[in-house]
């Protein structure tokens, strides 16, 4: 029975771990997204003073190049997330223990 605990939590603290590393890449494209709210801000005003030059077109630039950065950070993390699975060696180990348990149960009546 200890084992089958060491083994789940073996199992659970590796999962836990893969879950933690994907959300840093979500906690990563949200800090990108909140500093370039600033940048498209800043496009903006530029776009609006100055209807149209160069300048605030480069702002607009760089913001889109932070975006992109923000969706590949995301992307990232969902595919760390997706690759987390339930303990199958422990789910496996504890039904064959608990079979075996029944049926010994059985045989002593």
């Amino acid at each position: 029975m200890r084992a089958e605990v060491e083994l789940a939590k073996s199992e659970v603290t590796k999962e836990v771990k893969k879950g933690i590393k994907g959300s840093v890449f979500f906690i990563i494209a949200l800090t990108v997204v909140l500093y370039s709210s600033f940048f498209f801000f800043f496009a903006l005003a530029e776009l609006i003073a100055d209807l149209g030059v160069v300048r605030s077109g480069a702002f607009a630039i760089v913001f889109g190049f932070m975006l992109v950065v923000a969706a590949v950070f995301t992307l990232l993390g969902i595919r760390k997330l997706k690759s987390l699975r339930a303990p199958e060696r422990t789910i496996s180990s504890v039904k064959d223990t608990a079979a075996a348990l029944t049926h010994r149960g059985d045989r002593q009546s």
